[in-house]
């Protein structure tokens, strides 16, 4: 039976610009097996588009709303959405 896919895009809040957070979720994503993007906005905060098996991305989730010192991580929106399947890698975007 396959497991259900998913994709999530994320706003995450907090001290996450200037703490390598990108690079860090990038690694994340990586070890955990899921796809997507993640950048900085403007307004401070970064964001993020996973997509996965479900408990792949909910693993990264946690990871997120943890991130890695010294992030901190104050806030996190996810606004699921249908799956696509369009990214083969997980990559840091402008």
């Amino acid at each position: 039976m396959d497991e259900k896919k998913v994709r999530a895009h994320v706003i995450i809040s907090g001290r996450v610009q200037g703490v390598f957070f990108r690079m860090n979720t990038v690694r994340a994503a990586e070890r955990i097996g899921v796809t997507g993007w993640v950048r900085n906005k403007r307004d401070g905060t970064v964001e993020a588009l996973f997509e996965g098996k479900e408990d792949q991305v909910n693993a990264v989730l946690v990871w997120c709303r943890a991130g890695d010192p010294p992030a901190r991580v104050s806030d996190l929106q996810v606004d699921w959405k249908p799956h696509t399947g369009e990214f083969n890698n997980f990559s840091v975007t402008y």
